[in-house]
């Protein structure tokens, strides 16, 4: 490593990385989790809510190895992924066509998810099954469930950390390399969003959105300590024509390079549109301060 990097807002000079390479080392055979809860009480890493931030201080640890800027104990065995299964008590209703116009469908429920919880076990049920990307690993990653009147599931959504680079978003918002580095955080990225195929409801999609958008600064805000002002998306142009974005006032500002999210060499991917979403009229002099 030539230079500091930023990850999670948090800047790392070289060497701090050697030093925190070495209290990693004098941990041996303790688990990345432990690490992680270990060190966010170290930093005294927290959210508003006084709750420690170790999730977060785990992906922090895991994008600094796939850097190649520490080492990691191996990730322990626990018998693989488990292939998740919905819960019998979800089975009955489901694939039952849901026809009825978006008005009979009020009020909808939007529901943040926590680790441990059936709904969010259903919700990642329903991405393995429906969604062409899959489930991501959930850490880092903000749940939603969206229901209708009567109960039943509609839609979920995962908002995740932003990209690093984004040559189109990035120009569009004017931040230099530096800028980028200290306030990435304060832009989320809505990695996943399932309108389960069972559900044919004109102007649900773009309805939903403007739902969890409306909630999502404090949410987003509380799961991991800092605001969003700004929401990014990427929409496979040969899949999708992200119709719901545009109908929710979302921003079209161009297309990615055919790079993978990482930006590892050499390894092509579809080309995305990239959307984006402010969050307030502020967001620019917010991101590029």
């Amino acid at each position: 490593m030539l230079g500091p990097i930023c990850i999670l807002g948090r800047r790392f000079e070289a060497a701090e990385l050697v030093q925190l390479q070495a209290w990693i080392d004098l941990r041996h055979g303790q688990s990345r989790r432990a690490l992680s809860v270990e060190l966010a009480q170290l930093w005294d890493w927290r959210n508003d809510q006084g709750q420690l931030r170790d999730m977060a201080v785990r992906l922090l640890l895991n994008r600094l190895e796939r850097r190649g800027s520490l080492q990691l104990p191996a990730r322990q065995n626990r018998g693989g992924r488990r292939q998740m299964r919905l819960p019998s008590d979800a089975v009955a209703g489901v694939n039952r066509p849901i026809t009825d116009p978006l008005e009979q469908l009020q009020p909808l429920s939007v529901r943040v998810l926590a680790a441990g919880q059936a709904q969010r076990a259903r919700l990642a049920q329903y991405f393995l099954a429906h969604h062409y990307l899959g489930y991501p690993h959930p850490l880092g990653q903000l749940h939603y469930l969206v229901s209708d009147g009567q109960g039943r599931d509609l839609a979920g959504l995962l908002f995740g950390p932003a990209a690093w680079k984004c040559r189109p978003r990035d120009a569009f918002i004017g931040w230099t390399a530096a800028q980028r580095q200290a306030h990435l955080r304060e832009v989320a990225n809505n990695s996943r969003f399932l309108v389960l195929p069972w559900v044919r409801v004109p102007r649900l999609a773009s309805h939903v959105l403007g739902l969890v958008l409306r909630r999502l600064p404090q949410d987003w805000q509380a799961f991991c300590g800092q605001r969003p002002v700004l929401v990014e998306s990427f929409v496979e142009v040969d899949r999708f024509a992200g119709i719901c974005y545009r109908a929710s006032n979302w921003l079209e500002v161009g297309l990615t390079q055919g790079r993978s999210r990482a930006g590892r060499a050499g390894l092509r991917v579809p080309l995305k549109r990239v959307y984006l979403r402010p969050l307030g009229r502020d967001f620019r002099p917010q991101l590029c301060r």
